[in-house]
């Protein structure tokens, strides 16, 4: 496999996209050609574009733009295509749909929740018939945690051999990086300002604690206008400081992380908080959070609805004494291999080196011998 193609709609600052090019990075170390076809790259994410990704621009920013991904597949030619999250799977159906027999093997991760707390019974309904029909247009679907695996098997019903578990690869700190506005102790929320993340609960919680410290909010999206209101109306200190290239310098210095979401993939920003010592006081919004907050001394997980837990929570972790957790060495260091072996073995028919649900641990064939290309200017076209 010597050509991997991938997509996104912008490098506006999301996880996914953040994922995405860390892998690309890796996957270029290691020799391959990569390809992204993205709408925009002038956002927070430009400064982590590893060198020699080719870019193949959209045309747009907004999602009908990678309707054109099939034209543009055409083009390049790739090996293997890469879809980066849940988000974009209507998009690899789309590309399975229009190319048929032509299309290269799709290889898809999943970077949120298989089963929607927002929805209601009709729309849960459909939600369900479209997981099922994933195993017909993915070749495989990868999984980031154990528990998100089973997940995937028991929504997608996709046969355990065509299902990978492979983490994120971590987030490392970017030389020259800085954050403006930090106040010298706060709570910090890190990620879209969209209703999923129901800062809102996190608002109404601040004005309830022993000590009411600033709330830090790295992120951005349609509910800031309505994030700043809630926080005029409630007398607190809330400042919104966008997107960050390198989330981790205000992670380090904060008391302590929230994460109020109704429903998450697997969080990411937990496992970089608690990377740098940083405890995390999150709710049940995926059974990988239980994966990730391990001990108690790591940090607290409190149920959805649970308005006072979540009070009680932040106010333990705030307190003077509260013995900050020891660094968590993150998952992942060798995702960028994992994928390659999993690409390589999709190509050849060998079979496939993954986990799955009560398997044993794998054993990863071996990649061959490949010398990393040369650094390269990154292509535009």
């Amino acid at each position: 496999m010597k050509h991997i193609f991938t997509y996104a709609e912008s490098l506006d600052g999301g996880g996914v996209e953040r994922a995405q090019l860390r892998l690309a990075r890796g996957w270029l170390a290691a020799g391959r050609r990569v390809t992204l076809a993205v709408g925009c790259i002038d956002g927070p994410l430009a400064a982590e574009i590893p060198d020699g990704l080719e870019i193949v621009r959209l045309g747009g920013t907004t999602f009908p733009a990678l309707f054109r991904v099939p034209a543009i597949i055409r083009e390049t030619k790739p090996d293997i295509i890469f879809c980066p999250g849940s988000y974009y799977t209507s998009i690899a159906l789309w590309t399975r749909l229009r190319l048929g027999g032509s299309c290269p093997p799709i290889v898809s991760k999943v970077s949120n929740a298989m089963r929607r707390g927002d929805h209601r019974a009709l729309l849960a309904a459909g939600h369900a018939a479209w997981l099922r029909l994933h195993p017909r247009f993915l070749d495989r679907i990868v999984a980031m945690t154990d528990a998100s695996a089973r997940d995937v098997l028991e929504t997608t019903r996709i046969d355990p051999s065509r299902c990978a578990t492979i983490a994120n690869p971590p987030a490392l700190p970017l030389p020259g990086a800085t954050i403006e506005g930090l106040p010298p102790r706060y709570i910090l929320g890190v990620g879209r300002l969209v209703r999923q993340k129901r800062w809102d609960r996190l608002l109404d919680a601040i004005p309830r604690l022993a000590e009411r410290l600033p709330l830090v909010i790295l992120g951005e999206g349609d509910q800031r206008a309505a994030i700043e209101a809630r926080a005029a109306a409630l007398g607190i200190d809330v400042r919104l400081l966008g997107h960050s290239p390198d989330p981790l310098l205000a992670m380090r210095s904060a008391a302590v992380l929230a994460l109020t979401s109704d429903f998450e993939g697997v969080p990411g920003v937990l496992r970089e908080a608690l990377s740098v010592g940083t405890p995390v006081v999150t709710t049940d919004s995926s059974p990988a959070v239980w994966e990730i907050v391990t001990s108690a001394a790591l940090g607290t997980v409190v149920s959805t609805d649970d308005a006072d837990g979540l009070v009680k929570a932040l106010d333990w972790w705030l307190m003077p004494d509260a013995a900050r957790p020891a660094p968590v060495p993150p998952p992942g260091a060798d995702s960028a291999e994992r994928y390659l072996a999993l690409f390589d073995s999709v190509l050849s028919g060998a079979p496939v080196p993954v986990w799955h649900p009560g398997a044993a641990e794998p054993h990863l064939v071996p990649l061959p011998t490949v010398e990393p290309a040369a650094a390269s200017p990154t292509s535009i076209r």
